[in-house]
């Protein structure tokens, strides 16, 4: 029997990952893509036949091939998407004289109080102190958001201060060598000045560190007491021009670039 060339490019397409089957669950390769935010059904097509996304590692050409969403990880150009159906990731700026929590017995204002009526229950990813601003992360991805919380996945975290000036130039320096705490030494990944304006600077750090209250200890121990703190970076994410008060949904680029961030 003579070859064609279809059965040279089946053969070169063929792979090995075995399809999930309806009853089990099994969904085609390119509806979960787009259910996921990667594109249309045409440009998700596109990208299993340029060999762009992987299964379960393997990489997948077939159109057709049905996958488990609830059980596999699936990667475009090499970055995981959020394949799981229901699954939420939020990014929040959370105001001044807000509690980082769901509830409050006193009556303080929470995260919640936010949220709307969204029927999701969301964890967020790590604190900030009641005074602090900015950047919250809030997802039910339970594996992601402990990756995220975790210390030793040393995901940086990057903080705007309004502090007490003048900043000698090599604060920097200080604050990478380290700064000794009642609760032991902390550092900065880095250091700048952003503006002057008097007595008052405002200047942006970069650190791993997750202790309470870090970032305001450290300075006040350099002689810099901060008097407002604002958070612009969870790892990937950015706060940008978002407003006080109001979340978005992450976007399928971002959330990937959070798993790459934590090793999923």
């Amino acid at each position: 029997m003579t070859r064609t060339e279809d059965d040279d490019f089946e053969d070169e397409n063929r792979d090995s990952l075995t399809d999930v089957p309806d009853s089990l669950g099994g969904v085609r390769l390119q509806k979960v893509l787009a259910e996921a935010g990667v594109g249309s059904r045409r440009h998700c097509e596109e990208l299993i036949g340029a060999g762009r996304v992987e299964v379960d590692g393997e990489t997948v050409r077939r159109f057709g091939a049905r996958v488990d969403p609830e059980r596999q990880v699936i990667r475009v150009d090499g970055k995981r998407i959020p394949a799981k159906p229901g699954l939420v990731y939020l990014a929040f700026n959370k105001p001044a004289g807000v509690l980082t929590a769901m509830s409050d017995t006193r009556g303080r204002k929470t995260i919640s109080d936010f949220l709307g009526d969204r029927s999701e229950r969301l964890f967020h990813i790590g604190r900030l102190d009641y005074e602090t601003e900015g950047l919250m992360l809030l997802t039910n991805d339970g594996e992601l958001a402990h990756r995220l919380a975790h210390p030793s996945f040393e995901v940086a975290k990057t903080y705007l201060a309004e502090v007490t000036g003048p900043v000698p130039k090599d604060l920097g320096r200080r604050l990478a060598t380290g700064v000794e705490l009642d609760d032991g030494v902390a550092t900065a990944d880095r250091f700048r000045v952003v503006d002057r304006s008097g007595n008052r600077v405002l200047v942006e750090i970069t650190l791993h560190e997750g202790r309470k209250h870090i970032v305001r200890r450290m300075l006040a121990a350099t002689g810099h007491p901060v008097s407002r703190l604002v958070r612009t970076d969870v790892g990937p994410i950015r706060l940008g021009q978002q407003r006080p008060g109001t979340t978005r949904d992450l976007t399928t680029r971002e959330i990937g670039e959070l798993y790459a961030a934590v090793g999923l």
